[in-house]
């Protein structure tokens, strides 16, 4: 029980949720055992309309999407920072809406989840968070006196082990005191989904996701061929297993994704983003170059600010977005927050 004691209360009742059912799943130790029923991953699976809660009207202000710390006076809501350094840049973001400080604390495990799709490109084709910005990132939270910063993700293409490196995310990680977790088999247990959750209700999930003090969610911008954008929310899919189900109702079952794992920051790579034949890309003719980071406790807001790159999508055609934020977990309302516009 002194861990328990340890983790930050916003997690706590997660890890109490789990805790049994992770047990059994390590004395199962096999994905293709812990396969749930449609009826327990969720009710469109089943055939039948969602037995969860309606979806509220979306909120006209801002809205913390989890317990994070109170946005510091004088601090902005969202930051988007550009120039021609990637470390420098991601800095400048996170000092701008309260320090690396506001989220990490002396003794944290924090968990890093950037995107690492595939294990086939390097970060010039825009497929995987850029290097520079996770291990900027990984360096901040090891100054801020975080006991252990785990960098992780479950590749869309290839092994995480060779993706950790075609990347350039291990060496970059390594070199800045983080750790690369290979992320393993006997730590996914069917948990129960937050009331707020709309159609999940249980899913198979990386439980050291749920007992970590902190996850720091960095995605990189790219095109969908389904979604329409890969985004922040999103990005929580490298958390789960069994993920082509979430496809049954992609949009809402993203949404949900944020009720469980509730990142308390979003660091968006937009260093380098795919305009089409995403996830995987492949071709440098797709990839525009921007220089740019934005960072927000607001997955919403992230998401949001993140459309205005693409001339083909917003927030209605990049559904999981607007679903989220009826749900109370984030603000569409950019005009109501303080950004803050960096050009280094």
């Amino acid at each position: 029980m002194a861990r328990l004691c340890s983790v930050s209360p916003e997690r706590r009742h997660l890890l109490e949720r789990v805790g049994a059912i992770a047990a059994a799943s390590l004395l199962g130790g096999c994905r293709g055992a812990q396969m749930a029923s449609p009826q327990a991953l969720g009710t469109e699976a089943a055939g039948v309309s969602p037995t969860g809660p309606a979806e509220p009207s979306a909120a006209a202000g801002p809205s913390s999407v989890a317990a994070t710390p109170p946005v510091p006076e004088g601090a902005a809501y969202l930051a988007v920072a550009r120039g021609p350094s990637p470390a420098a840049i991601t800095e400048a973001a996170i000092k701008a809406i309260g320090g690396i400080e506001r989220f990490v604390k002396p003794g944290y495990d924090v968990i890093v989840k950037p995107n690492i799709c595939v294990a086939y490109y390097g970060p010039e084709y825009a497929a995987t968070t850029n290097p520079e910005v996770v291990a900027t990132i990984v360096r901040l939270c090891r100054g801020a006196g975080a006991r252990r910063v785990r960098v992780m993700d479950y590749p869309f293409g290839g092994t995480a082990a060779d993706a950790y490196v075609k990347s350039g995310i291990k060496a970059a990680v390594e070199e800045a005191g983080g750790e690369m977790e290979l992320m393993s088999r006997v730590k996914y247990a069917e948990v129960d989904f937050p009331p707020e959750s709309v159609d999940i209700r249980r899913w198979q999930v990386y439980t050291d996701a749920l007992k970590a003090d902190l996850i720091i969610n960095v995605p990189i911008a790219k095109h969908h061929g389904i979604a329409t954008l890969t985004l922040g929310a999103k990005n929580l899919m490298g958390l789960i297993e069994n993920r082509p189900l979430i496809h049954v109702n992609l949009h809402q079952r993203i949404a949900d994704l944020v009720t469980l794992f509730r990142p308390q920051l979003t660091v968006m790579d937009a260093v380098r983003i795919l305009m089409a034949h995403g996830p995987s890309g492949g071709n440098l003719a797709d990839v525009k170059q921007l220089d740019t980071v934005i960072a927000s406790h607001d997955i919403v807001a992230v998401d949001a600010y993140t459309t205005r790159f693409f001339p083909f999508a917003d927030v209605d055609k990049v559904g999981y977005i607007r679903k989220a934020a009826n749900m109370g977990l984030g603000t569409l309302d950019l005009d109501a927050i303080k950004i803050a516009e960096i050009a280094l």
